[in-house]
């Protein structure tokens, strides 16, 4: 199987606290949706990175369960998965520091010992849980 591509982008104008941005993803799903300073650590209305993130996390790792399940004869009537995602100050800068996975889910005739046995293995292997492990590369260029 070739590699899928998605994009997600943003735009930022200003100085980090007095500034503003927006985010927008291929789909469309999110379009011009305003984050800044504000968003992220005051509490204002919009997005910031961490919920962002956790959102794909919950999404990715619900996904991962689904599959999982189905290996092992099981359908899920329902998941519902929460990601809280901490970012801490640290070493005089900012960083994730730990995402708390929070799974809900109704599964017929699952064991309670399979199910934490799934879901574990759902949290190893779903691609997000990865990523987290992942090395990270830049392009950057100037413009101007």
């Amino acid at each position: 199987m070739s590699s899928i591509i998605k994009h997600g982008s943003a735009h930022w104008e200003g100085a980090i606290k007095t500034g503003k941005g927006t985010v927008s993803t291929q789909s469309g799903a999110l379009n011009q949706q305003p984050y800044g300073f504000n968003t992220r650590f005051e509490g204002q209305p919009g997005t910031n990175p961490e919920e962002l993130l956790g959102a794909a996390h919950a999404a990715c790792f619900s996904m991962a369960l689904s599959l999982i399940l189905g290996d092992a004869g099981l359908t899920a009537t329902n998941i519902d998965t929460q990601a809280d995602v901490s970012l801490s100050k640290k070493d005089g800068g900012f960083e994730i520091t730990s995402i708390a996975l929070t799974l809900k889910a109704k599964v017929p005739n699952a064991t309670q010992q399979q199910f934490a046995e799934l879901a574990n293995k759902a949290k190893e292997g779903c691609p997000v849980s990865k990523l987290f492990r992942a090395p990270i590369t830049l392009d950057a260029t100037l413009i101007g």
